[in-house]
């Protein structure tokens, strides 16, 4: 570990030990599971992590956040959220994520005076504030702290602390919602959101670790990565068929690119 890394570790450490307690938002990505890793080094049972369950969130993605808490050692709590019960967040606007966000920070409030903790803390890092990221602002308004971005940490210094710390999630690809593969305007509907899933899981079992299978009506567009194409070549008739079976009637595949959605807006934003 260089000495830059190592003096952002140790300010790392110095943020959250200065808040006593805090309730971890834990999505089970690398960002909060360091996040937690450290509240949990530094404050021990005064941090918990909280993971919100909901139709946007995959089965295979929950079960990751419970594994990834019990390898840190940390207490860990699911609860329910509603942004699927929402129609400002069904109508799939732009700031979609605004609303989901809004919504998992009211619930954790709840959870925080319950367990008598003040302080909330997210993942957000420094490179998540050069993309569109509307859930920043329920963020502010809900006076949620971001450790990472207050030390400075970008993706890849949390990645090689990660792995420096001994976290086995530390190469974990992101894997934002299920919603974000429905492209904004259009309805998010819990159909869809099983569609993806189903779809998804289906690709993952052939090993491929990192990849959205994006809804288009009866069409998907599958983005995998360069080095993946061949297995979806390889095994194209029987992903057309488990595709078709599904409700995808149509298949598309092109290279993989997180925030693919996301480039419409920065562009409009330019």
């Amino acid at each position: 570990m260089n000495k830059e890394l190592r003096q952002k570790y140790w300010e790392l450490k110095k943020i959250i030990e200065r808040l006593d307690s805090a309730i971890v938002a834990f999505s089970g990505g690398i960002d909060s599971a360091l996040v937690l890793k450290i509240a949990h080094d530094v404050l021990g049972n005064n941090a918990v992590a909280v993971t919100a369950d909901s139709p946007s969130l995959p089965r295979r993605e929950l079960e990751e956040t419970k594994k990834i808490a019990q390898q840190i050692g940390a207490r860990h709590l699911v609860i329910s959220t509603e942004e699927t019960k929402n129609e400002h967040y069904l109508k799939n606007p732009s700031n979609r994520c605004y609303h989901c966000k809004t919504e998992l920070y009211s619930k954790l409030k709840i959870i925080s005076e319950g367990l008598g903790i003040k302080n909330i803390v997210n993942g957000t890092n420094l490179d998540d504030l050069r993309d569109y990221r509307p859930g920043l602002q329920a963020a502010d308004e809900n006076n949620v702290i971001s450790p990472l971005k207050d030390a400075k940490f970008t993706k890849n210094e949390i990645r090689e602390l990660s792995k420096h710390l001994g976290l086995e999630a530390w190469d974990k690809p992101s894997s934002p919602c299920l919603s974000s593969r429905v492209p904004y305007g259009q309805e998010i509907t819990m159909k869809k959101l099983s569609m993806i899933e189903k779809a998804e899981n289906f690709l993952k079992d052939f090993g491929i670790r990192e990849l959205r299978v994006r809804h288009f009506g009866s069409m998907a567009r599958i983005e995998v990565k360069e080095d993946d194409k061949p297995i979806v070549d390889e095994n194209f008739n029987s992903i057309r068929k488990k595709f078709g079976e599904i409700g995808f009637n149509e298949i598309i595949v092109s290279g993989f690119k997180s925030g693919n959605l996301n480039l419409m807006i920065n562009n409009q934003n330019a």
